[in-house]
């Protein structure tokens, strides 16, 4: 196969052996090529300057900006370029917010080597790729109210170790404001207490320590 029909892959992660696995992988596929590697988000975005890629994939933690930032800002410097986000972000709000930005596929890091490679062609064919145990976590949340920016405020306060005073004075915000805001905060994680909230926050990707 042509070197020209190739699918033409970056990959961003900050983690060389991640990047190394990724480039023995995508070295065995005659339909594909290692097009540059990136281990945050500003070189990423300089390599794209100058290659010619068909697909990014995106790791959701760097060094420098998240992945969802990052996604956005390939996405907008030029068309006919995909983002499939590679993660080890498994929570419904990571994967809501991925494609919120644009990404086209969410792999989980871990699944195997076929379900990257069925991403990979899948999104460069022009289609969706969403397994079916992201979807289930999507699926769980359908619905659900979501925070507001001050309630992610408070809530990382919490999470911080902060009693509603100390999180009122760091916000610049009352004390019974902010008993309101968690009041709210527990309503819509459907849990019973502050320990609970923060604990389903991160394991679904609301919040990140």
């Amino acid at each position: 196969m042509s070197s020209t029909k190739k699918i033409r892959i970056l990959c961003v992660d900050d983690h060389p052996i991640v990047r190394e696995g990724l480039a023995s992988i995508i070295a065995l596929q005659p339909d594909m090529e290692l097009a540059g590697e990136a281990e945050s988000g500003a070189e990423a975005l300089h390599l794209l300057r100058a290659l010619a890629i068909d697909i990014a994939l995106v790791d959701l933690r760097l060094k420098d900006m998240s992945g969802h930032e990052l996604t956005r800002q390939i996405l907008a410097h030029e068309s006919g370029r995909q983002v499939i986000v590679l993660t080890s972000y498994e929570g419904d709000a990571d994967i809501q917010r991925a494609f919120a930005a644009g990404a086209r596929g969410y792999v989980v890091k871990g699944t195997g080597r076929d379900e990257l490679l069925a991403a990979i062609r899948t999104v460069h064919a022009g289609r969706r790729h969403i397994p079916g145990s992201v979807a289930e976590k999507i699926a769980e949340h359908l619905g659900s109210e979501k925070l507001t920016d001050r309630e992610l405020q408070v809530l990382a306060e919490i999470a911080a170790g902060k009693r509603n005073k100390e999180v009122g004075a760091a916000l610049g915000i009352a004390e019974d404001t902010v008993k309101m805001h968690v009041k709210n905060i527990l309503e819509k994680l459907e849990v019973n207490d502050r320990t609970e909230a923060v604990t389903v926050a991160l394991r679904r990707g609301i919040l990140h320590l």
